[in-house]
């Protein structure tokens, strides 16, 4: 377990985006901003889907992109003077503000550290943003009362391996969990101060404040505090995802009360939750499960009926990513629900509460041809159309589709978007393909050299520990694109195990360049 809180997955993820931890996963690179609107987003990488008022938004490893044309144009923000080449990691939309979540990955002394740089917020649809810097705390903040309780704490004074991993409203209240030791954190101010939120340990089932209560807080002591998932079901009802099971507050975030793998008679699958999404037509709770620690703990998808009392287990082995739903009949009185769930293995759907699923086929634009070829879904969402379609919209590791809805069960018309692959500079990388099977491909890592100079190229894995070093100083001195090979084997000449893997391109003394890719046998 010490292993999963060690990374990121990003996730954004991702983000990431390894929270993708593997919740979401690292993304680097980028494409420039066009000055008009480009065809497509950034990025290939889509860690979430948000769409509000018909207006798609994407947190991608290339920052932010919108459609306001269901995807006929896209604006990316990639390379704006506000987004710069941050990656997204959240985004999210309350009270007319379209929020957005960024960080960036640094190389330090002890090696390469997410960063965040803090939240952006637009009143006007994405043409001005205002900045707010990474939520953390000032050193001296060693102390937290709760209740009738004053609790040590350790305070996280920096924005390395801390950025915003998701993000939730209730009444005037803004909710982030910070990967990943930033923990829980709310404001009430519309972002200018936060408070750090006090949730039960490892060893408590619930806390409140007339409790007597000594735990310290701190992330590296207990799961429970290390969090990742946001759901805010009404002004009041907020349930957090952690690395210990997930947490629940009926009060805006006063009392809590924990569901785990070990504490009910009808447990969640696992106490890894990544994500917590609801299904409007029966009010179901529906959450990612990843096993963490427990013997008798597996991947899986859990739904509770009852406001997390009981939950029932479905997709056994699947790692599970986002949750989407399509509805049928009026806002205000649906008749029922598709559940379509984004996992590591593909799209799922089931229309009958998960007895059944069915997996999305496979998905190719009706009309250039151009396919989705991997497995790895990372993001889900579904949108009403006036004519009475939906739009599904999927987010994977390699492009975004959407498929428009009229009849039967995945059948319609697919849409499928991928950034273009050409370098537009020397800052930019990519591999292909991606995801790729070692034992019938090897993947290829392009990159653009402007003058002659020396390149090293590492292969690093989740905990960003050397895999492979594929080339050591070797002198390209043709300006250019240029291509190295990775059959899928470490050092020892081993093949890797599945999972998400990093490549780092140090070019001269130009500033490294990172990459991502996905090995599935």
């Amino acid at each position: 377990m010490k292993k999963i809180f060690s990374i990121f997955f990003f996730s954004l993820s991702a983000v990431l985006l390894f929270a993708q931890m593997k919740p979401t996963d690292y993304s680097f690179g980028g494409n420039r901003l066009a000055k008009t609107l480009d065809q497509t987003p950034a990025s290939n990488t889509i860690e979430k889907i948000l769409i509000e008022n018909n207006v798609i938004w994407l947190a991608t490893g290339n920052g932010l992109s919108k459609s306001a044309d269901n995807g006929d144009s896209w604006t990316n923000y990639y390379n704006s003077k506000d987004f710069g080449t941050e990656s997204v990691s959240a985004v999210g939309y309350s009270n007319g503000k379209i929020w957005a979540a960024t960080w960036h990955m640094e190389t330090r002394f002890d090696g390469d550290h997410p960063v965040g740089t803090g939240l952006k917020y637009s009143s006007d649809e994405g043409q001005t943003w205002t900045s707010i810097t990474q939520p953390m705390d000032k050193l001296s903040d060693t102390v937290i009362t709760y209740g009738i309780n004053k609790l040590k704490a350790t305070p996280v004074a920096t924005n390395v391996d801390n950025f915003v991993y998701d993000i939730a409203f209730t009444r005037n209240t803004i909710w982030v969990t910070c990967y990943k030791g930033g923990g829980l954190r709310k404001s009430a101010d519309g972002g200018a101060t936060w408070s750090r939120v006090v949730l039960p340990p490892d060893n408590l089932n619930s806390i409140k404040p007339s409790d007597t209560l000594s735990f310290p807080i701190s992330q590296s002591q207990y799961y429970t505090l290390r969090v990742y998932s946001l759901l805010a079901t009404d002004d009041t009802t907020i349930y957090v995802g952690s690395a210990g099971g997930i947490l629940k507050s009926t009060d805006n975030g006063v009392s809590w009360v924990k569901f785990n793998h070990t504490n009910q008679n009808s447990p969640i699958s696992g106490n890894f939750v990544v994500a917590l999404k609801q299904n409007e037509f029966d009010k179901s709770i529906w959450a990612a499960t990843w096993k963490a620690e427990g013997q008798t703990e597996f991947y899986g998808v859990s739904a509770s009926y009852d406001g997390g009392q009981n939950w029932k287990n479905f997709l056994t082995g699947e790692n599970a990513h986002d949750f989407g739903f399509k509805y049928f009949g009026n806002p205000t009185n649906y008749t029922g629900a598709d559940l379509i769930v984004a996992t590591d293995d593909g799209a799922f759907r089931s229309s009958d509460n998960g007895n059944k699923w069915i997996a999305a086929p496979n998905i190719v634009d009706d009309f250039t041809k151009v396919e989705i070829n991997t497995k790895n879904f990372r993001a889900v969402k579904t949108n009403r159309k006036s004519d009475g379609s939906t739009d599904i919209w999927l987010g994977t590791l390699n492009g975004l589709a959407r498929l428009n809805e009229n009849y039967g069960f995945w059948a319609g018309n697919w849409k499928v978007f991928l950034a273009s692959k050409n370098l537009a500079s020397t800052s930019e990388t990519y591999a292909f393909p991606n995801p790729f099977s070692p034992s019938q491909e090897i993947v290829k890592i392009k990159y653009s050299t402007d003058k002659p100079v020396n390149v090293t190229i590492r292969i690093l894995d989740f905990g960003m520990n050397l895999v492979r070093t594929l080339i050591q100083n070797a002198p390209r001195n043709a300006v250019g694109d240029h291509f190295e090979n990775w059959d899928g084997k470490d050092e020892n000449g081993k093949t890797v195990p599945n999972g998400v893997y990093f490549y780092r391109i140090d070019a001269g003394s130009d500033k490294p360049l990172f990459g991502k890719i996905m090995v599935l046998m």
